[in-house]
């Protein structure tokens, strides 16, 4: 096998490896086997080099995921002015949390699953804006738009195979229910 051809699979066994998509001994062995055994130690060092900044980037975004959320939530509980901005802000932070909780999920579970959790707090916030902003001392739509947000859950853990937000969803129709029950 040619030179260029071997460094052209060695490259890509070096993409798995960082991008985790074959098991890192897996990725060792591979290169070992396309290396006759003499892998240099200038790939090895730019695999590093290639690992250690993914693991920057990662770092860096979950890094600014913390303020914005936070940002986010201050707006929206705190805000008593221009209520609409205030949704409608919430409301595209919510629509791009899930965007990349979609795009994040096939690299980087971790990641997905807080924007996951951000987009699911988000939608329950912006829900809870507009039913004290629009209908306020309305119960039965308070009850309404809550069961709708333990159904989206519900539905989102079961499309998705997400243990906590099938439980969360479970869980928020039974004590919704029951409260609504209840308080009649």
């Amino acid at each position: 096998m040619s030179n260029q051809k071997k460094q052209i699979i060695m490259n890509e066994i070096t993409f798995w490896k960082q991008n985790k998509l074959l098991p890192e001994h897996y990725c060792d062995f591979l290169m070992t086997l396309y290396s006759e055994g003499n892998q240099n130690e200038e790939i090895e060092g730019k695999t590093k080099n290639a690992i250690k900044s993914v693991e920057k980037r990662k770092k860096l975004s979950i890094a600014t995921f913390f303020p914005i959320v936070a940002a986010v939530i201050v707006l929206l509980l705190f805000t008593i002015q221009y209520e609409w901005v205030v949704i409608a802000i919430a409301g595209v932070f919510a629509a791009c949390c899930l965007v990349g909780a979609i795009y994040f999920a096939k690299k980087n579970n971790i990641l997905a699953i807080m924007l996951q959790l951000a987009t699911a707090l988000s939608a329950l916030g912006v829900t809870l804006k507009i039913c004290t902003t629009y209908f306020d001392g309305n119960n039965e739509m308070l009850y309404m738009l809550l069961l709708v947000n333990c159904i989206f859950w519900l539905i989102s853990g079961i499309m998705m195979r997400i243990i906590y937000f099938t439980i969360s969803g479970v869980l928020g129709v039974i004590v919704i229910m029951g409260a609504w029950v209840y308080l009649l």
